[in-house]
């Protein structure tokens, strides 16, 4: 009787990056939360450099864990069963990461149509106004926070409009998404060349995304006054871009590795999962931003 064949599965040794990207992660929590503290008080504290510190040893550990992901796939020890756990890993992390901006559109959703109305009289709740404030209106966006109603009874906050960065920013995504597949096609193709140059133009076009969305947030916080102390509308504006504005730099980071790895020659058109996981979550970043800009922007 012929001796069955197994294949075999790359079990890697253990190590020290998960550790070491939870500690980053912490790092970035705790300065991220004091910082914007520190300055809605207007005071000075160490914040600002504990984020520096997380970012940094972030950028470190994605770094030597990728090496160390390049360095095992490029010396030949994966094998087709572990590749199909690389594609179920990856599809659980994207359905993960729809899952949490599900709870961020879903507090968005519960704040429009239930709380907000709830609060202007709905459902027979008519005593409202008298705990609130005389005036007060159920409308979207909720522009007039408790501090305005005190002093001027005005709205100090203007909404963001949907047209001018947001919709570049919306146009600059969608191309993005075109030129990916461009070089997904390329690639499929064996064609170098086609690869690089439109990978490198995904690149750059989620590059200018990212600036141009730093300089919305400098036109919200000089010219609208629309910061994170801007009542709900102010809070959910600034979570549902930020965390988008976060996934977007780490899909550029993604694709920026990946095209160095084109510019050294790895990838085939039959083995190239790094690319394709790398594109799957390009792809879910631009979904989540036209939702965004639907509901955060438009509506």
């Amino acid at each position: 009787m012929a001796q069955e064949q197994y294949e075999k599965y790359y079990v890697p040794e253990q190590s020290i990056w998960p550790i070491v990207g939870a500690v980053a992660l912490f790092l970035i929590a705790v300065g991220a939360g004091n910082f914007v503290i520190e300055n809605s008080n207007g005071t000075e504290g160490f914040g600002f450099y504990v984020l520096l510190a997380g970012l940094a040893l972030l950028l470190i550990m994605i770094t030597g864990w990728f090496k160390n992901q390049i360095d095992e796939s490029m010396s030949g020890l994966y094998s087709a069963q572990l590749g199909r756990s690389y594609r179920q890993g990856m599809a659980w992390f994207i359905f993960s990461e729809v899952m949490f901006f599900a709870a961020f559109f879903g507090a968005l959703f519960y704040a429009r149509a239930i709380a907000i109305p709830w609060l202007g009289g709905a459902s027979n709740n008519v005593s409202t106004n008298e705990v609130l404030w005389n005036g007060f209106e159920a409308t979207w966006p909720l522009l007039v926070t408790p501090a305005d109603a005190i002093t001027t009874g005005e709205p100090s906050t203007q909404a963001m409009p949907w047209t001018g960065l947001p919709l570049i920013n919306t146009a600059l995504l969608l191309a993005s998404s075109v030129t990916l597949h461009f070089a997904h096609v390329g690639l499929e193709k064996d064609k170098r060349t086609q690869l690089t140059v439109w990978l490198g133009i995904t690149i750059l076009l989620g590059c200018i995304f990212l600036g141009l969305q730093v300089q919305e947030y400098i036109h919200a916080y000089r010219d609208l006054d629309l910061t994170l102390d801007s009542g709900v509308y102010g809070n959910t504006f600034f979570l549902l871009t930020g965390f988008h504005g976060m996934h977007v730099t780490l899909g550029t980071i993604i694709l920026i590795v990946l095209f160095f790895r084109v510019l050294k020659g790895h990838f085939t058109p039959k083995e190239h999962f790094a690319f394709q996981a790398g594109s799957w979550y390009w792809h879910f970043v631009d979904v989540v931003w036209v939702m965004l800009f639907f509901f955060v922007y438009i509506l």
